[in-house]
């Protein structure tokens, strides 16, 4: 037994620059070898200086199951930012639909709007407050509208010349600034338009 582990020992410490592996066939033949087992059997590298063993094959099932596991977490991000990009788009459709409504009325208003009171906020050109509220430019347009509407009907506004979302704006409050001809301005909150 102590030839045997002497043996061992000698063969062992003749593979220190490379590794070592313990290759142990089906029929449970053991080899000592300097290079990685063949396909088919265990593969076990042998650390000389600890004594302690790491079951390649283990390792490598492992590593694969990590890279499966991280392939899934890529793939589950892109459909959550497709999700995101999707609600994005019908969000700029709908907030283009409610320019346009804007537009209209300017136009079919002339008296009571500027040519240029409402300009729309264009989903690629956001001014950097207007940015920050992307994910509801839709309502952001829609209360644009209902701030000048309310504005008009104060009677204190003859004319609207500017209509913008205000950096008074909280996530869950947002604010229109109206500024009319008669240099009178108004702030509408959301919780004021949409009574």
């Amino acid at each position: 037994m102590k030839l045997t582990l002497f043996i061992l020992g000698c063969l062992l410490s003749t593979f220190t620059v490379a590794g070592v592996y313990k290759c142990t066939d089906a029929n449970d033949n053991t080899e000592y070898r300097s290079t990685p087992c063949q396909v088919g059997r265990q593969n076990v590298e042998l650390n000389i200086k600890t004594g302690t063993g790491v079951n390649l094959d283990e390792k490598n099932k492992q590593q694969i199951l990590e890279q499966k596991e991280q392939l899934a977490k890529v793939e589950q991000q892109k459909i959550e930012q497709d999700k995101i990009d999707k609600l994005q788009a019908d969000i700029n459709k709908d907030a283009m639909s409610e320019s346009a409504k804007n537009q209209l009325l300017i136009k079919n208003n002339p008296d009571k709007f500027s040519a240029f009171s409402i300009p729309p906020y264009v989903p690629e050109k956001l001014p950097n407050l207007v940015k920050s509220y992307q994910g509801r430019l839709n309502v952001i347009e829609r209360l644009r509208r209902q701030a000048a509407e309310k504005a008009l009907a104060s009677n204190q506004c003859i004319r609207v010349e500017s209509d913008e979302l205000n950096s008074k704006s909280t996530k869950d409050a947002l604010t229109i600034l109206i500024n009319c001809s008669t240099g009178k301005s108004f702030y509408f909150n959301e919780q004021e338009l949409i009574k």
